[in-house]
């Protein structure tokens, strides 16, 4: 039975500001500059936002700033912050308000200067009792743990780690926009660059950027009067199973485990429907782990699955496509740039990266330490 609100909303407007580096301009600057962006591509006036769904790493009040940064007084707004999954859930929650007729312009941002302000990836909100003590450096530490794990039990090899790596700054070698692109990386590139937390180096840890971004949805019946392809909301879901990594039940598997196969029904949809696979890779036992936990490949084969290029351009599958937080963009939370790149894709604008015949979509955010996690399925006008 199909789910009442698939395909009932669809994104309409994207925009990005300040990716990479963007000196002199503030979190909340680069976030309004993409809503800007955004609306413009959407062709829909600023006056007519009434819905807002925002979060950054800096402000506690993050929709009440953007209200009063864009001189716009929200109908329905939303700034439940769950870490870098936090736009995958908005496309959510915003399906939810404009479908109830809550809002009929729902406008989701995120921004942040974290490489000119700090040069630092984003700290944890608060101490954590059970693993301050033991003075690691998160959240490195925490996904290496992960990543340890998951070599011991299964036999994935530091290569295999390596090949997210060197896959994801393939396809970022593609796209002009992306931070790190131009020279070529190799598996030997990747094992070779400085140690950061065993078994991770440097090039299996997520980039550090500034960057702003934002999208806009509407009613299924409004995107007729929008300027660009509609990419309708299919299905999505979300699990949480912990908040420490100290606290999570088995290293080796995600919650995404739980909101993937939700997102795939919501859907009417399988693995095999999908064309595109946009993941968080903050590091690259992310992109393993969810190809796993996502169903693309069996438990404990996700080393193997992404070996040999099978995940890079002219693989057998289209994964992180923009190059990723890897080798694209990562300005402390990434979750907004999945679903920018999902809708490039889904337009056909993506350029010299298009994937071919793309019509299906699917993203998983991540947030906290493998804590947070938000699945959803986007689709072109054929796949409704």
């Amino acid at each position: 039975m199909t789910h009442p609100l698939r395909g009932k909303t669809a994104v309409v407007g994207i925009g990005s500001f300040g990716c990479g580096e963007a000196p002199g301009w503030t979190s909340m600057e680069l976030l309004c500059q993409s809503a800007l962006l955004a609306l413009a591509d959407a062709g829909i006036p600023l006056a007519e936002v009434d819905g807002v769904f925002a979060a950054t790493g800096t402000h506690a009040f993050p929709t009440m700033n953007v209200a009063e940064h864009l001189g716009i007084r929200p109908r329905y707004f939303d700034g439940t912050n769950v870490g870098g999954s936090s736009f995958e859930q908005y496309m959510l929650n915003a399906a939810l308000a404009l479908e109830a007729g809550l809002c009929n312009v729902a406008l989701i941002a995120y921004g942040s200067n974290q490489r000119t302000a700090t040069g630092k990836l984003v700290p944890l909100s608060e101490a954590q009792p059970y693993e301050t003590p033991y003075k690691p450096r998160m959240p490195m530490n925490a996904y290496a743990l992960a990543a340890s794990r998951h070599m011991y039990q299964y036999g994935t090899t530091r290569e295999q780690l390596a090949e997210v790596a060197v896959a994801a700054r393939g396809w970022a070698n593609l796209n002009p926009d992306a931070f790190m692109h131009g020279k070529p990386l190799s598996v030997a590139d990747v094992m070779g660059s400085r140690l950061i937390a065993d078994p991770f180096t440097a090039l299996d840890c997520c980039l550090v950027t500034d960057g702003g971004a934002a999208c806009v949805m509407v009613r299924a019946d409004r995107t007729k009067d929008c300027r660009n392809k509609p990419a309708y909301l299919l299905g999505a879901a979300g699990a949480n199973w912990h908040r420490t990594i100290s606290m999570m039940p088995d290293l080796t598997v995600t919650a995404c485990a739980e909101s993937g196969p939700r997102a795939f029904a919501m859907a009417g949809m399988t693995q095999q429907d999908v064309d595109l696979v946009m993941l968080y890779d903050a590091f690259t036992i992310n992109t393993i782990l969810f190809l796993e936990d996502l169903g693309f490949c069996p438990k404990g084969e996700g080393g193997r699955f992404v070996s040999e290029g099978r995940i890079a351009p002219g693989g057998d599958l289209a994964v992180n496509t923009n190059g990723g937080g890897l080798s694209c963009v990562h300005p402390g939370m990434y979750g907004m740039y999945l679903i920018l790149e999902s809708v490039r894709q889904l337009r056909g604008q993506a350029g010299a990266r298009q994937v071919a015949a793309c019509d299906v979509a699917l993203l998983n955010g991540n947030g906290g330490t493998l804590s947070s996690q938000i699945t959803a399925l986007l689709g072109s006008a054929a796949a409704l």
